[in-house]
């Protein structure tokens, strides 16, 4: 068993894309136990069985071998353990691709695979029974959904601790859940047991935290000013203790910035309530405390646990037509009109809106305030459609928009000329019996089931909210973000924003001004539904907007997607704020 000491787990990976230099970085940056990262998100999902269907050997992130390759030997020298989901909806094909990469330079790791997330062929059975329901809708699968193209059960930790009670050096997973990829290393190292809840739920905590890499140490932060050098930001640590909690950190001399408010904006990331599940453990985030220790070091301490539901979270993925857009520039003002005449001539001239599956017309609005350039004073409108049929989405889409640019409005140009159709898919979100998901471990020519954890009842009584009451007395109107930070994310096609506070005392303001009635104002006519979860040990209420998102990032026309932007635009509504808060 390793030492007794808290183990360092460190990110290189936010997302399929991410800073290629980064596990290099943290390798050589400072001392680190465990090298780890995520490449799965529900868009890379698509991307990668797509892959899988043009090549059988593809369906894995190509990039995480470009950074094994600088620092394998390194990681073998030092006894750095290498968790990577890199492996996608191919992990057997990552092996084989690592263990290649291995042999050219000379090396010959210990190489773990962890499956049992595919259950592509159990959903025609579980259809039947009545057990596939939309997370949210709780409507059955239906051909008209689309056509499923892979489904994935999130998988949890214990495979990952397995693999490395038995010397695995390199551990590659399909689909497990984010934090599984620090949830099993901190298991394996302090050898704790699989209803050890309170431990299993900090460490859980501790992986929500640094799995997105630098939206941690400063990346998408509200108060960016607060941040120093975006230069190179660091990746995150995990210096997790034996009992669960831990201290947020990033290597020395590397930028940006690990206070309270970076680690409470990735707390607050997609969530939903105070219960964040997994197939390992409940975590309450209501019982998170933070301790801001400076010099880039939080403590996050007494997350309590419960016991893991009997079913686990599967995302089928549904081939759902093609998809197409054109963004014009627009100069000047009267954008409003604008923007009905180019609408009116555009959707005519390809047959109407009601010919599309989808059909939409934004307008990205720029501010003509003094301070922006006469000349600078642009405005975008982006024309997007679906169709299930490509080439309804191709050249009479796009020689459409072209066309235009002579014969309509005045001070109009395109951004780019408009590309070619793209495929849509969507995330379809729903739960499975986890006892009929079997977890598999592959190492050393040996296949090893690994049980799921046990099941108990856990009783539970939320901490009482002791904040104080809001002061009383005069207001003044400005920006909600003078007084609270925001974080905004996507979940399959839902929306969230966490919002939170500095003050103890501006919390129950928080709580009153960003109500229900406010945010259909603000959100111009939503009709979902929207759930509001307060927390008052962070100072802060997670907003869930149902369905914002449509179907989910690669499917809705939106131009802000995946709800990225949401939360910064949020923050500029305008509110009473007590003077007393000020």
């Amino acid at each position: 068993m390793p030492e007794l000491r808290p183990v360092r787990i460190a990110n290189c990976s936010g997302f399929y894309g991410d800073r290629l230099s980064a596990a290099k970085e943290m390798v050589e940056g400072g001392p680190i136990d465990v090298l780890s990262g995520d490449w799965l998100a529900e868009l890379t999902m698509l991307i990668l069985v797509r892959e899988r269907m043009k090549d059988p050997k593809a369906g894995y992130a190509k990039t995480f071998l470009k950074q094994l390759e600088q620092v394998l030997g390194t990681c073998l020298e030092r006894g750095i353990k290498i968790v990577s989901n890199a492996g996608g909806v191919n992990p057997h094909a990552m092996a084989d691709a690592v263990r290649a990469a291995a042999a050219a330079a000379g090396l010959s790791p210990r190489i773990a695979v962890v499956t049992g997330d595919d259950v592509m062929d159990r959903l025609g059975g579980w259809n039947d029974q009545g057990v596939l329901r939309h997370l949210e809708s709780g409507q059955p699968l239906q051909p008209t959904d689309g056509m499923a193209m892979a489904a994935n059960a999130y998988l949890g930790a214990w495979g990952v601790t397995e693999a490395l009670k038995r010397g695995a050096d390199i551990v590659i997973t399909g689909r497990v859940t984010d934090a599984a990829l620090v949830v099993g290393p901190a298991a394996w190292w302090h050898d704790w047991a699989t209803d050890d809840w309170d431990a299993l739920a900090g460490a859980l905590v501790a992986g929500h935290v640094i799995e997105c890499g630098t939206q941690a140490t400063g990346g998408n932060y509200s108060r960016f000013e607060e941040v120093g050098s975006f230069h190179e930001v660091g990746f995150p640590l995990a210096e997790i203790a034996r009992d669960g909690s831990c201290i947020i950190t990033k290597h020395e001399g590397t930028g940006g910035r690990v206070n309270a408010g970076t680690v409470t904006a990735q707390l607050l990331y997609e969530i939903g309530g105070a219960s964040y599940f997994s197939p390992d453990v409940i975590a309450r985030f209501d019982t998170i405390a933070l301790t801001d220790l400076g010099d880039d070091r939080v403590q996050i301490s007494g997350v309590r646990g419960l016991s893991p539901t009997p079913n686990l979270k599967a995302g089928v993925l549904l081939a759902a037509g093609f998809r197409n857009e054109a963004t014009f520039v627009l100069g000047g003002d009267r954008i409003t009109e604008k923007t009905a005449l180019l609408d009116d001539v555009f959707w005519k001239s390809v047959g109407g809106k009601a010919r599309f599956m989808e059909a939409r017309t934004d307008v990205l609005r720029a501010a003509l305030s003094a301070d922006v350039p006469v000349w600078l004073r642009l405005s975008r409108v982006v024309v997007s459609a679906k169709h299930v049929d490509p080439n309804e989405l191709g050249r009479n889409f796009t020689n459409k928009a072209i066309e235009l640019m002579l014969s309509t409005i005045p001070g109009i140009t395109l951004e780019d000329l408009p590309g070619a159709p793209r495929p849509c898919g969507v995330f379809w979100p729903t739960l499975v019996p986890r006892d009929e998901v079997t977890v598999s471990l592959l190492i050393d020519g040996e296949t090893i089931t690994v049980p799921h954890p046990p099941l108990k009842a856990t009783p539970f009584d939320a901490p009482a909210d002791t904040t104080p009451a809001s002061p009383a007395g005069p207001t003044i109107r400005g920006p909600l973000g003078r007084l609270a930070l925001s974080r905004s994310g996507d979940k399959a096609g839902n929306a969230n924003v966490g919002f939170w506070v500095t003050d103890p005392a501006a919390f129950r303001w928080l709580v009153a001004t960003v109500s229900e009635t406010a945010l259909r104002g603000w959100l111009s006519g939503f009709d979902g539904e929207i759930r509001i979860h307060a927390l008052p040990n962070l100072l802060a209420i997670n907003v869930e907007l149902i369905g914002w998102l449509g179907r989910g990032v690669a499917e809705n026309l939106k131009p802000d997607s995946q709800a990225k932007c949401l939360a910064e635009a949020l923050r500029t509504a305008e509110v009473e704020i007590p003077v007393a808060l000020l």
